[in-house]
């Protein structure tokens, strides 16, 4: 049977509290020819796109991750990183209000 990591049980709880409030969220890969660093999800919805990258509270974002929100704010995008449920809140009501 597959172990399933604290970090994929946080992935599927965003996932489905997205969902949950209408937002089209879908995963990004990474692979061959994806951009280092990349977010794990791209987020759609009421006029506002975000990427957000899922952590476990001693995660840390690698050198790559943190060059792609450093590209994604200079071009005028959302991102965040989250570790729970109550942080992908703060994320949200940060972009929803500008």
């Amino acid at each position: 049977m597959k172990r399933v990591t604290e970090e994929t049980k946080i992935k599927h709880q965003v996932k489905d509290y997205l969902k949950l409030y209408g937002y089209f969220v879908f995963p990004i890969l990474q692979g061959l020819g994806a951009y280092k660093g990349i977010a794990d999800f791209c987020v759609i919805g009421y006029g506002m796109t975000f990427f957000i990258e899922i952590k476990t509270k001693k995660g840390k974002q690698s050198e790559n991750q943190k060059a792609f929100e450093n590209e994604v704010m200079s071009h005028g995008g959302h991102y965040g990183v989250v570790t729970s449920i109550e942080d992908l809140q703060e994320v949200m009501a940060k972009y929803e209000n500008k």
